[in-house]
């Protein structure tokens, strides 16, 4: 039995054939030419004819998974008609007389290294993409991808790491699993295995060769473990434990419909993350309370150009029409950090994560904020919208923000355009300055929400991107726990609720802590409603 320790990103257990992803040789060797600009034209139909590739696995991402995840594929196409990548392919064709494959792979690697020397780990990652678009043009020039994606029947897939067009390609009802020596949790091929529930455990380490092909093999994706060629104990005990997950699934089904509270009556909003209204099913299909956290950036990263005031109202106002009088609580762009747009022209930063960010970027910017925030207003008219400030860190931020948003208001009324006038404002506690300052923030606002992720990365001072400092970031701290407290403490003082929408809401071993501490709302992915509801209904405060 081999036994192969990676990162988990779903939390199945998945028991089948192990199957070695195999990609058509293609010949990128470097050979002279004799006609450079036949060799250009050539490059182009490749790169054409890639680009309508594209375009067709993004229209059959966005009926399999959502136009949020078939994004990327139009990024790629962006990449392809990027003109730096472009002139450099053509300036190694024209100056050193080199075929258009080994051009083509000697810019992807050049890009590739390139991102790879980034500090930003989503930077990092796009090192994945320009390989992926690079080896779609060189098997347009080699004669055309032929890959057999049909082969892939009920078997655990196994590979260096998987692009996302490959694994769109792939009929993913029929894989039971995926794992990777190489790649991240936030890779396209952990994220689609997240959002189609499929086991997955990424990063192993591990190269897999050709003599396990077609060996029985577990995917335990609770521990990060995967068993090739397992003896018939462990066998016996994954098989057991994948049924016991099985009758918890079913298990969950008797929370659906029921109150959120605890044995003792205490009454919790259980609300869902999504980061736009293709999200919305999944929220509903796992019966979220509300919309604990509308991550509106994903506008603008799915754009190419800032998106218009009209965009953004027919997206706010579609989410709170198909909330129907649900609470949905909009936090306003949170871009910077690891969230980078092109077109916001943002300077380069040694620490992004402590740079311009979110409501540093609206403050300095204000008719951009005020164009998102007249589509806010205009929204709340159609359902129960709420709307949250980012990264605040002081009192006179919110007080600009609130000036801002009444500036807009009067615009609306001489406008005679109808909004919410009782809509709640209400800001992310996401630093140690706006906990410790909690009890003079929460006199400003309707409500917090604790953004844990980001409380977690600045109290600790570690990257919460940076995985190499995995064995020192501890979530649980007691010192961010003691702000978390702090702040319910505080906002109950001011006769405000306190919610939290970060990661540690979803962890159901601090569950019964957030309960004692009085938290009043949490706001978690559209997966993990049902286990948490489950698990409050199951404690008593008592």
């Amino acid at each position: 039995m081999l036994t192969l320790q990676g990162k988990s990103v779903f939390t199945g257990i998945a028991i089948g054939p192990l199957a070695l992803f195999h990609r058509n040789t293609i010949s990128t060797a470097p050979r002279a030419i004799d006609d450079a600009e036949a060799e250009v034209q050539r490059f182009q139909k490749a790169r054409t004819e890639a680009v309508l590739q594209l375009q067709k696995l993004y229209e059959k991402a966005v009926e399999k998974i959502g136009e949020e995840q078939a994004a990327v594929f139009e990024v790629h196409q962006m990449m392809l008609d990027d003109d730096d990548y472009i002139e450099s392919i053509e300036g190694k064709i024209r100056e050193t007389m080199l075929n258009a494959e080994a051009a083509v792979e000697q810019t992807a690697q050049q890009f590739a290294d390139m991102f790879r020397a980034m500090d930003d780990a989503y930077m990092q990652a796009r090192a994945a993409d320009v390989l992926d678009i690079s080896r779609r043009i060189e098997q347009q020039l080699c004669g055309g991808p032929s890959i057999d994606f049909s082969k892939y029947d009920h078997v655990i897939i196994a590979a260096d790491d998987l692009a996302p067009s490959e694994t769109l390609q792939l009929d993913t009802d029929k894989i039971l699993g995926f794992v990777t020596s190489s790649g991240s949790t936030n890779s396209h091929t952990a994220i689609l295995a997240r959002t189609l529930g499929i086991a997955a455990v990424v990063n192993t380490g591990t190269q897999i060769h050709n003599d396990v092909d077609g060996m029985m093999a577990i995917i335990d994706g609770t521990t990060g473990t995967v068993y090739i060629d397992p003896d018939q104990e462990t066998l016996c005990q994954m098989t057991e434990r994948q049924q016991q997950l099985k009758k918890q699934q079913e298990k969950l089904e008797t929370v659906r419909g029921v109150a959120t509270e605890t044995k003792d009556g205490k009454k919790i909003r259980l609300y869902a993350n999504i980061g736009n209204p293709d999200n919305l099913p999944q929220a509903i299909l796992n019966d979220a309370e509300g919309i604990g956290l509308f991550r509106s950036e994903f506008l603008y990263l799915e754009n190419t150009a800032y998106p218009t005031e009209e965009q953004q109202f027919e997206a706010y106002k579609t989410t709170a029409e198909t909330m129907a009088g649900k609470t949905v609580v909009i936090r306003t762009l949170d871009i910077g950090a690891d969230k980078k747009v092109d077109y916001f022209g943002l300077d380069a930063e040694a620490n992004p994560a402590l740079g311009m960010r979110a409501i540093r970027i609206c403050l300095t910017r204000p008719s951009l904020f005020k164009t998102q925030l007249r589509a806010l207003l205009r929204a709340s008219a159609y359902g129960k919208i709420a709307i949250m400030f980012p990264m605040i860190i002081s009192v006179d931020e919110i007080r600009q923000c609130k000036s801002l948003l009444q500036n807009v208001r009067l615009e609306l009324d001489n406008q005679g355009i109808a909004y919410d006038k009782q809509m709640e404002i209400g800001i992310m506690i996401e630093t140690p300055a706006a906990a410790i300052m909690s009890d003079e923030l929460a006199k400003e606002v309707d409500f917090f929400s604790i953004g844990s992720n980001d409380l977690t990365q600045y109290t600790l001072a570690i990257d919460r991107q940076q995985t190499t400092l995995d064995a020192f970031f501890d979530s649980h701290h007691p010192a961010v726990l003691r702000l978390i407290q702090q702040t319910i403490e505080n906002g109950h003082k001011a006769g405000i609720w306190v919610g939290i929408c970060g990661e540690l809401g979803a962890d159901l071993t601090l569950t019964e802590t957030f309960l004692k501490m009085g938290i009043d709302e949490i706001s978690v992915s559209p997966s993990s409603i049902l286990p948490l509801r489950q698990k409050i209904r199951s404690i008593s405060l008592l």
